[in-house]
């Protein structure tokens, strides 16, 4: 599926129809450079998931997690070396939990992603430069 964002409340909203979407256990992989709306597009899912707190970007923290009906753990793989550094930070544990893992920069640890990932790309629109295409492909999104 494919959308056209023209503002971050539209990117927002994105976030929390796929939420519905979702089933507990459920990894979303963002693809997309910085500014391209990764974060916005997290809150998002956290209110679609019912999930309270700030969702704000976790890159220095590497997971922020907000706690809901179903739980959001929001991941930011930037700094990370590569998927041995992931399972060193308890990713399989974050898997079993029962919540939605969002992963920012998945690109970094591409091979630890499960079968059955729903895949977000947001990359600037070419008419606007406000507004973002994002793509949804794979695990129960299609």
């Amino acid at each position: 599926m494919e959308y056209i964002s023209h503002s971050e409340a539209e990117t927002e909203a994105f976030g929390e129809r796929l939420a519905a979407a979702l089933s507990p256990g459920a990894v979303v992989a963002y693809r997309g450079g910085l500014g391209m709306g990764k974060t916005a597009f997290t809150r998002g899912l956290a209110r679609g998931l019912g999930c309270r707190g700030r969702v704000t970007s976790p890159t220095f923290t590497i997971v922020n997690e907000y706690e809901g009906p179903t739980p959001l753990f929001h991941f930011d793989m930037y700094r990370l070396n590569g998927s041995e550094d992931l399972f060193d930070i308890g990713w399989e544990d974050y898997l079993s939990r029962g919540g939605v893992c969002a992963v920012e920069w998945s690109e970094q640890v591409a091979d630890a992603l499960p079968e059955g990932t729903v895949y977000v790309t947001l990359t600037r629109h070419p008419e606007h430069d406000g507004w973002r295409s994002i793509t949804v492909e794979g695990g129960a999104a299609q």
